[in-house]
């Protein structure tokens, strides 16, 4: 079984490399998270990306560091997925890259959970422009048990809603609280019923968005709490908002 499951990743990732249509219709650099417990999602995605990246013809590159991102990395790029790496940890040269492309519009962003834990971690302070990117907030706690929950669409009208069903559950997430609704200064394409969780839990904060777009910035830019588990990849509601969101981020 562990033979498989190696050569299907690895089958995967070189079919990746190589779309199955010659040029690539457009690139997308992927800044995975490394280790820890959410590498099970990251797994999960990749091998979900190179899938749908070999099917549509684009081509998908993994860094797991902010190293080689500058100006001249980024514009060989029209997607950006920050693929649960958080907002610090960055280089400033690479801090500097991604404030313009985002400003500009020069490319598209996808974000997933750990994208919005933002405060003083691991010795790292706050970035004040990536939680003004985010609607201005800061994490505050999350739910350690883990809870469902029922995700409610609210604007069935976006590209990156379209075909989903609406509520769809969440199995097993952590559902992070912020010190305020980012609402007043983005636009909220879902959020979440608090009173679904299951198990209940008082780590709660009212008005709850989870899938949300600011469209304060050029850069077509989406938000996508969930990316806890790997069985988000098993749950076509999520699978569908990834999937349109890379399309509709990258301009296609």
């Amino acid at each position: 079984m562990w033979l498989f499951l190696l050569l299907l990743v690895c089958s995967t990732v070189a079919r990746a490399a190589v779309p199955g249509q010659g040029t690539p219709k457009f690139r997308v650099v992927a800044l995975a998270e490394s280790g820890g417990i959410h590498q099970p999602f990251v797994d999960a995605a990749k091998l979900w990306l190179n899938k749908l990246a070999f099917e549509n013809n684009f081509a998908v590159d993994y860094i797991q560091n902010t190293d080689k991102i500058d100006d001249a990395f980024l514009s060989q790029y029209q997607l950006f997925i920050q693929l649960n790496y958080p907002p610090y940890n960055w280089t400033p040269t690479a801090q500097a890259a991604f404030v313009k492309y985002i400003e500009e519009g020069r490319g598209g962003w996808i974000g997933f959970h750990h994208a919005t834990l933002l405060g003083e971690f691991d010795g790292f302070k706050m970035w004040p422009w990536f939680s003004n990117f985010m609607g201005g907030i800061r994490f505050t706690n999350y739910i350690p048990t883990f809870a469902d929950g029922m995700v409610t669409v609210e604007d069935t009208t976006h590209p990156a809603m379209q075909g989903v069903k609406t509520p769809f559950p969440v199995s097993q997430e952590e559902w992070y609280t912020w010190d305020k609704s980012p609402r007043p200064n983005v636009h909220v394409l879902a959020s979440v019923d608090e009173k679904t969780y299951t198990p209940d839990t008082k780590i709660k904060m009212g008005d709850h968005p989870v899938i949300w777009t600011n469209e304060h910035y050029k850069a077509r830019n989406i938000y996508i709490f969930m990316g806890h588990h790997p069985d988000l990849f098993q749950n076509p509601a999520f699978t569908t908002i990834f999937r349109n969101s890379i399309f509709w981020a990258a301009h296609q």
